[in-house]
């Protein structure tokens, strides 16, 4: 399975996915990775795996529709079949999601639908919620509220700080992306005609 990352910070989430396909746990291919940020680590982590990489700018943004254009066109000429938001932290349009169909998934900090938005750990911090968790989802034009694949549950413990409950949901996301990517590479994930995820044993 080709795939193609899409990242805007440290790439900690893209880390996890390479060393799983470098242990052989995902039977795929990274074959390119765009950041929204040139400065972004997780352009270092691509480079130093031999992945091909490519950074856009505040000012190509501008014009986002033009930005995924540049996108989808890069993707494409990739060969990716499946498209992997790993913290990429703008929206993506139709340009990209109308050339892969059912085939961009995101992964969020929260058990959607609830807490959706960018500061999905915080804001169930702040409203006392005793259990978060993580998401994976197809991505569509309708912002986190794509079919749902996969959730994790978190704790919020007694004492906890924002810095802790983050920590924990990180690491949760590094185990669960690369299972979900493991079922994908399978081919065992589909959607149905209900618009619902179905994971076949």
């Amino acid at each position: 399975m080709k795939i193609g990352v899409l990242i805007s910070g440290g790439g900690t989430n893209l880390q996890a996915i390479i060393d799983a396909i470098g242990a052989g746990y995902i039977d795929a291919q990274i074959v390119q990775v765009v950041s929204s940020r040139p400065d972004a680590y997780g352009l270092v982590r691509a480079h130093e795996a031999g992945i091909p990489t490519c950074s856009l700018n505040r000012d190509m943004y501008a014009d986002p529709h033009a930005a995924n254009e540049v996108i989808a066109s890069m993707f494409v000429q990739a060969g990716a079949e499946y498209l992997v938001m790993a913290g990429y932290m703008r929206k993506l349009t139709e340009e990209v999601l109308l050339a892969f169909p059912d085939r961009v998934l995101n992964i969020h900090p929260a058990l959607l639908p609830s807490f959706t938005g960018a500061h999905a750990v915080e804001d169930a911090f702040n409203a006392g919620v005793k259990v978060t968790g993580v998401t994976v989802h197809f991505a569509n034009a309708a912002y986190d509220k794509g079919p749902i694949i996969a959730q994790r549950a978190v704790d919020v413990l007694e004492g906890d700080t924002l810095d802790a409950l983050t920590e924990r949901i990180h690491a949760v996301e590094h185990v669960l992306y690369p299972e979900v990517l493991h079922l994908l590479a399978q081919g065992r994930i589909s959607i149905g005609q209900d618009r619902k995820v179905h994971i076949s044993e």
